[in-house]
């Protein structure tokens, strides 16, 4: 499948209805990242360098500022909290847009490949052995996991790192590995103040430490 995927992007072309992908129409991200776990270094390494070159070719950006407007609705995907935001575009500029966060208020300068224009499910459903996938957790995901005493604790994910997640509990940070952690109901969550929730089935080694940086 991943061999698939690689040939499709270097076939890649815009089909004449509205500028839009055809190949779009067939990613499944879930399915992808599946192959893609399966793949050499070397596979991910060349699958990388052939999509940075389609993504460099000036069709792709002129395809997606063909569907822009200023003032428009949109809504992009931050890699760093691994979620879509809403927003509204400001400014349109040769290789990037400038949008409003409606969360946030902020203005970010974003690439316009960043825009979901065709409303695509963004979320990884990812099945680990246990706990929970790097991919399929986002910034603002209420998380619960059990601590060094086996005591049920439950918080709100602040930061997404290459291991562990940064909670912000009961208002304290905590660094715990993905393989800790379960889903659990919010229902009065506010303030990193929430309710302890759920129980994590098995046992694991324990390696949750309080982190005391932002």
């Amino acid at each position: 499948m991943l061999h698939r995927y690689l040939v499709a992007t270097e076939r890649w072309s815009l089909s004449q209805n509205g500028g839009q992908s055809s190949f779009s129409d067939l990613m499944n991200y879930s399915e992808t990242l599946t192959s893609l776990t399966q793949a050499s270094a070397f596979d991910l390494y060349r699958l990388r360098a052939a999509i940075d070159r389609v993504l460099d070719q000036p069709g792709w950006m002129a395809a997606v500022q063909s569907r822009l407007r200023i003032g428009q609705a949109i809504e992009y995907f931050e890699p760093q909290a691994n979620r879509a935001f809403k927003g509204q575009l400001l400014e349109m500029r040769r290789k990037q847009a400038v949008v409003l966060d409606l969360e946030t208020k902020k203005r970010w300068l974003i690439s316009y490949a960043a825009i979901n224009l065709d409303g695509a499910d963004v979320e990884i459903r990812e099945q680990p052995k246990q706990g929970l996938g790097r991919n399929s957790v986002v910034v603002g995901d209420v998380v619960g996991f059990l601590d060094r005493d086996q005591q049920q604790r439950s918080g709100r994910i602040v930061r997404l790192n290459d291991k562990t997640v940064t909670l912000l509990c009961n208002q304290q940070r905590w660094r715990v590995s993905y393989n800790l952690l379960h889903r659990v109901v919010e229902s009065s969550a506010s303030d990193g103040s929430l309710p302890e929730l759920g129980v994590f089935e098995g046992q694991a080694e324990i390696v949750i430490e309080q982190d005391g940086h932002g």
